[in-house]
């Protein structure tokens, strides 16, 4: 895939390595000078440009693009890219990231994202998932919102500890997807039993707290 990231700070800069490294063909749009180092990562294409401006981006080409991803460290910048990229170049797929939680609300399809990427909400979920056992910890949005990742770490005492799968009185618009034991990521089969400590994750649709918290610990 050829895929233009919006922003060459750090976190553009890791992405980019990381697809460069899956074999995809990245550009690095960076309108800093300071942040203008190609030698950061070789296996990428760098354009010196405004992601904000109709006329950086035609000349990225960005029409051909299959994924737009706008890594920036400001909302504002990563929304409007976010728009130019679907309403005027069509790009079929667009991950954007949310700086401040409190914007998340805005990256919506309203604004062309299809994926938003929220790094407080990720950063909260890396420290709630590893201290708080049997809290529900919203991992990301899907579908615009309209669905969510979550994970809980199943606690020793909770009657689901030794149930089948097959058991779990999953609510409707809600499935366990992969289960996390050790070092072994699991696809949980019908007749797999739950262990304590097992991290499981789960797609719910927006409501997936409530859904979850059902699953686990009842209505």
């Amino acid at each position: 895939m050829r895929i233009a990231i919006g922003g060459a700070g750090a976190v553009g800069r890791s992405v980019a390595q990381e697809l460069v490294d899956n074999g995809h063909k990245v550009l690095l749009i960076e309108q800093q000078w300071a942040r203008y180092e190609p030698s950061t990562v070789p296996g990428a294409e760098w354009l010196l440009a405004d992601a904000c401006e109709l006329t950086s981006l035609e000349e990225a080409e960005l029409q051909i693009c299959d994924v737009v991803i706008a890594a920036t460290g400001d909302d504002k910048s990563n929304l409007t890219f976010s728009l130019l990229a679907k309403t005027e170049f069509g790009v079929g797929r667009v991950v954007a990231r949310v700086n401040n939680s409190r914007n998340e609300w805005l990256f919506t399809d309203a604004w062309g994202i299809d994926v938003a990427v929220s790094t407080p909400i990720a950063m909260v979920a890396a420290v709630e998932g590893a201290i708080d056992v049997g809290h529900v910890v919203r991992l990301m949005g899907l579908r615009q919102g309209s669905a969510n990742v979550a994970q809980l770490t199943l606690p020793a005492d909770n009657p689901l500890v030794g149930t089948r799968v097959r058991d779990l009185a999953a609510p409707a618009n809600s499935a366990l997807v992969t289960v996390l034991r050790g070092d072994r990521v699991i696809l949980p089969e019908p007749d797999d039993i739950l262990e304590e400590g097992d991290e499981m994750l789960f797609v719910a649709d927006n409501d997936v707290e409530a859904r979850i918290r059902a699953i686990v610990h009842g209505p």
